[in-house]
């Protein structure tokens, strides 16, 4: 049972990877994009018994209305739904102290602050700022180091891999509950076979201690997911799979039904092709029955 860091009827993520680190396994990250997305994703992970990190990039938040729509979103779903497995709101690559504090001040109950492309000096100060910012609330603090490549939410980069020696400076200095280092993983879909330093990985979780946040989860191989986990990964991020086989699903949907327009019925074809990716996901990666 998970017995603390509940805020109000949302958790952070602290015992919950704990646990994870503990446990050996890993807390699947599934990026929302609308009230239907959420609502599958909770309650796959409901019938699994698996706790579950809800993630919101800064876009995905402008499209559906802002940080206080999506925070009453997924508490009314919580508390409509009956969803009892701990669910963490994780704002997603915040760009700035500025996008972190107006989560937290929704609701949101953890935080990621991505001041990667800045100098180690200056990314240090940023996340310590929001750290100091989210114990107010109650909510943990997720930072990246190193740059992870490929596209979010339009921007196109390219990685640049994370240090030992300055991960460790960069969790001293912070004290965050969760490190992104950037070890070869990307975003969006991957150009040939994913190169990711396993052993800078496990150098990084041995030596910093803190559970590892593996980025980019979507076209990495099974087998380097579970050796990513034996390196200390204990969250997994998954956006692109998802969107993926839900639009192979409502491209099949409105091709055999040109003329049906209602949009729950179009949207909602995609619901058993996300279902089946969380399930997948969570079963790889061993969260289920963990909550």
């Amino acid at each position: 049972m998970f017995e603390k860091k509940k805020i109000s009827i949302l958790y952070n993520m602290e015992e919950m990877l704990a646990k994870a680190k503990k446990g050996k396994y890993a807390v699947a990250h599934f990026n929302i994009n609308n009230l239907e997305w959420a609502k599958y994703i909770l309650e796959e992970c409901q019938d699994l018994k698996a706790p579950v990190i809800l993630g919101v990039s800064e876009g995905a938040a402008k499209y559906m209305g802002g940080y206080n729509v999506i925070n009453g979103m997924v508490k009314g779903l919580i508390k409509d739904l009956n969803i009892t497995i701990p669910v963490v709101l994780h704002l997603d690559h915040g760009s700035s102290i500025d996008a972190c504090r107006k989560a937290l001040e929704a609701g949101f109950t953890s935080v990621m602050i991505d001041a990667s492309k800045y100098a180690l000096a200056d990314n240090i100060n940023m996340t310590k700022e929001v750290v100091s910012m989210a114990k107010r609330y109650g909510a943990s603090v997720e930072a990246e180091i190193g740059h992870i490549g490929g596209s979010e939410d339009g921007t196109v980069s390219e990685s640049l891999y994370a240090r030992t020696d300055e991960c460790i400076v960069m969790v001293n200095k912070t004290k965050i509950t969760a490190l992104a280092p950037a070890l070869g993983s990307v975003h969006g879909l991957y150009k040939g076979e994913p190169n990711l330093d396993f052993t800078r990985m496990l150098e990084i979780g041995i030596k910093t201690d803190l559970p590892l946040v593996l980025h980019g989860g979507t076209g990495i191989p099974n087998d380097k997911l579970l050796q990513a986990i034996e390196c200390g990964v204990c969250k997994i991020n998954f956006n692109t799979e998802l969107q993926i086989a839900w639009k192979r699903n409502v491209d099949n949907f409105i091709f055999q039904n040109p003329n049906e327009y209602d949009p729950r019925k179009v949207i909602g074809s995609g619901e058993r092709a996300i279902k089946a990716v969380v399930r997948t996901k969570v079963s790889l990666l061993k969260s289920d029955n963990k909550a």
